[in-house]
């Protein structure tokens, strides 16, 4: 007997090689809305990893790095906020894997993309 896939089994990737890492669910997401954060160099690869999120553009590309990158659930948790990642979405540049995976898991994220 086969087992038929589910849309959270698909495999998406966020780079050739790794794959995309979504939440269940957004309110896990508890990360820091504001004020200067330094990111771990695991996420970030320079030597000045601190992100003023009190700046759009700067907050924005934690997100976007954060999304791309992040290989464990725990890391998307401690860095992103369910709130803002829902109010900016449409404002980020990500891979097609990623916002697709999320997309397909979320369907709040889903609806801000399609009604853009």
């Amino acid at each position: 007997m086969g087992v038929t896939p589910t849309r959270s089994a698909r495999r998406y990737l966020s780079r050739p090689g790794r794959s995309a890492v979504v939440v269940d669910d957004l309110a896990a997401l508890h990360g820091p809305t504001s004020g200067v954060v330094e990111l771990p160099h695991r996420l970030l690869w320079r030597p000045d990893r601190r992100v003023d999120l009190d700046q759009e553009w700067a907050r924005n590309a934690l997100y976007e790095i954060v999304l791309t990158e992040a290989v464990r659930v725990d890391e998307l948790c401690a860095w992103l906020d369910g709130p803002t990642l829902i109010r900016v979405w449409n404002d980020l540049y990500l891979p097609r894997g990623v916002r697709h995976a999320w997309e397909d898991r979320h369907t709040v994220l889903r609806q801000i993309s399609a009604a853009a």
